[in-house]
């Protein structure tokens, strides 16, 4: 069993916590001031969990541990309506940031993957433990609503379609939603349709040995093999990919197989129940496709019973910093290089950015500055605006003019953006931009930039 030292957990939340933490396997030693939880620390190297609703104390309380243990691992509890504060938990050096509620598997899987970067592992690769059940970072509101959808598709064993831009996590709400759903032992199995030629497509959902009879005539059922994907999936789930590029024949047995939730195992010659759950990841605009007749209707209706919306990076920009932090060490690790940290305006700038490739262009430019970087652990705002591109890259600008043109749609965009993420608080804009908040005050004045929401 996996043990954390919990640091200023509010006593009403004790008894939940720990036994969220419980089912995970994760014990749990609470301390309510700094100096106990360093003899605790003395007596058994763990983990620490921060709770961070003191604020500015409770960061003093984290830099006092830092201070004095240096290679402790520390993880930070953030409430959702304090984005700020998930800012200064990864500037403080946190491992990991985790909102409420508390999900006990989700830091479960993050103490374990902490500890696979440290053993420097040879065998680690980029994403090797990268994106397990629950890592979704959700600060934001919008993505607080996304995980409340997926806790209640998870008490149903209906067909999901997930829907969202390419980068913004759909493989990986599906994967929270089987980690979630009670009773299920299967496994998680893909298919990327997209991937295959009409009959490798086929072999692949039905098997092989399934191709020369695709249907018993007899009993009206599809016929599939053991080394099929679906029976793979058997009291799992089957997550399509590019389902539209799946050829009509394949669809219509696909559609017969979901209807029926019965088909003959060719070995045995003997029908078997199939407990799949369907869940397919789509574009936006997959209604159009499906219009256009690219989609069998059965099958669309057999995978849509449940339908969940993926928000874009650059509609969550309170979920920025922590799944920056989240890449910044899994690139680290892979790479074998020092774990890296990200400066004030370095984080303020990533958060301002549009992100129009979401997530994985967030970790592409992040791959790209630490693989620039010459030494040091600190990574500056000049070292991500080297890897920014202005010419289709990760900032664009359409509008053509000059070169102090464009410099000052940047900085109106920036701006309006940090104010966004600080809900319109001055003198936390001020902060995160490196500035004094009388410069603020001027820029926005000389901009025209709103201030945008308060919260006071």
């Amino acid at each position: 069993m996996k043990s954390i030292l919990y640091l200023g957990c509010p006593a009403s939340e004790r008894a939940d916590t720990e036994k969220q933490l419980g089912v995970a396997d994760v014990s749990v030693v609470w301390a309510d001031n700094v100096a106990y939880a360093l003899t605790e620390l003395q007596r058994h190297d763990m983990p620490v969990l921060l709770d961070l609703s003191r604020g500015a104390a409770a960061l003093q309380g984290a830099r006092e541990i830092r201070t004095q243990r240096a290679a402790t691992l520390m993880f930070a509890v953030v409430d959702a309506r304090r984005p700020d504060l998930t800012t200064e938990a990864v500037l403080a050096g946190m491992a990991d940031v985790f909102a409420r509620p508390l999900g006990g598997r989700r830091v479960a899987n993050a103490i374990e993957r902490e500890r696979k970067y440290e053993s420097n592992d040879p065998g680690l690769s980029p994403g090797a433990v990268a994106a397990t059940e629950n890592d979704l970072y959700s600060q934001s509101a919008a993505m607080r609503e996304v995980m409340t959808l997926l806790a209640r598709a998870a008490t149903l064993r209906a067909g999901v379609l997930i829907r969202g831009e390419d980068g913004t996590g759909r493989q990986v709400a599906a994967r929270t939603i089987h980690a979630l759903q009670d009773g299920a032992t299967g496994a998680f199995v893909t298919v990327n349709c997209a991937a295959y030629d009409t009959e490798e497509l086929d072999a692949a959902l039905f098997g092989k040995a399934a191709r020369s009879q695709n249907h018993d005539t007899s009993r009206g059922l599809e016929r599939i093999s053991r080394h099929s994907c679906l029976h793979g999936a058997l009291g799992g789930t089957i997550y399509l990919q590019n389902v539209a590029e799946a050829p009509t024949r394949v669809q219509a047995r696909l559609a017969r197989v979901l209807r029926d939730r019965e088909a003959v195992l060719v070995e045995k010659g003997e029908s078997v129940s199939l407990d799949i759950r369907p869940m397919a990841g789509v574009d936006p605009g997959f209604d159009g496709v499906v219009q256009e007749g690219r989609v069998r209707d059965d099958l669309f209706r057999r995978l849509s019973v449940i339908r969940i919306d993926m928000p874009p990076l650059r509609s969550r920009r309170e979920d920025i910093p922590a799944l920056a932090n989240y890449f910044l060490r899994e690139i680290c690790a892979s790479l074998r290089v020092p774990p890296k940290t990200l400066s004030r305006p370095a984080l303020s700038l990533i958060s301002a950015l549009p992100w129009r490739g979401n997530a994985v262009e967030l970790r592409t430019l992040l791959e790209s500055v630490v693989t620039g970087l010459q030494g040091g652990r600190g990574i500056g705002l000049e070292d991500v605006l080297t890897h920014v591109k202005l010419d289709g890259g990760s900032v664009v600008f359409s509008d053509g003019g000059t070169l102090k043109q464009a410099r000052s749609r940047f900085e109106r965009d920036y701006i309006s953006s940090v104010l966004e993420q600080h809900r319109g608080r001055i003198s936390d804009a001020a902060k995160a931009l490196g500035i004094q908040r009388t410069n603020l005050y001027r820029k926005m004045r000389t901009l025209r930039v709103n201030r945008g929401r308060r919260e006071e």
